[in-house]
């Protein structure tokens, strides 16, 4: 008696459906896939929100998104399965030698999903960088969107410690793909 209220409710919040998709979001070792890049763009366009000078989006590594998302409805549940970690969105502001820690990271592990980067990668290091649509330039300071798991990580991921600057958003990355889904239905977008 004192259990199954609480249960029916978070079934029913679980089971709610905040937006659909044409096309089953597949998770793959390839960065450079549409689940990756729904994951990515969606923190990225969150970032901006909070600061328009976010350059781009490094939020979490291919093995943080968890599982595929279904073709059809896509419920509460379907992204805390893709998210199940607490992880919160923080922006740093990261010196041009930092963002190249960054990019050395991408480029060794064959490619991560990141948003408005774009580079080559050949013989485990990169090439032909371009961030938000401009040539990398060392010299440079960038604003980054990422998780805080990436920003405190010590092992090999830790290639955002030193920032220059730190701002915790306190939004949860699960919030933040909810939210991307639930205003891409309001604007009658499906995710694709």
């Amino acid at each position: 008696k004192f259990y199954t209220p609480f249960k029916n409710k978070m079934e029913g919040e679980m089971n709610r459906v905040i937006g659909e998709s044409t096309a089953a979001l597949e998770k793959s070792s390839d960065p450079e896939n549409g689940l990756s890049n729904f994951f990515t763009d969606a923190t990225l366009a969150a970032a901006r929100k909070l600061d328009p000078k976010v350059q781009f989006a490094f939020p979490t590594t291919k093995g943080g998104i968890r599982t595929s998302l279904p073709k059809g409805n896509i419920t509460v549940s379907n992204v805390f399965e893709l998210m199940p970690f607490d992880n919160e969105l923080v922006i740093l502001k990261l010196s041009g030698a930092g963002v190249k820690k960054v990019l050395n990271f991408i480029a060794r592990s064959e490619g991560q999903p990141v948003s408005a980067v774009r580079l080559t990668i050949k013989n485990k290091t990169f090439q032909d960088v371009t961030i938000d649509g401009q040539p990398f330039d060392p010299n440079r300071e960038y604003i980054v969107a990422t998780s805080d798991y990436l920003a405190n990580s010590t092992d090999e991921q830790s290639v955002m410690r030193g920032a220059l600057s730190r701002t915790n958003t306190g939004l949860k990355l699960r919030d933040v793909l909810m939210n991307y889904i639930e205003e891409e239905t309001k604007q009658g977008r499906k995710n694709e």
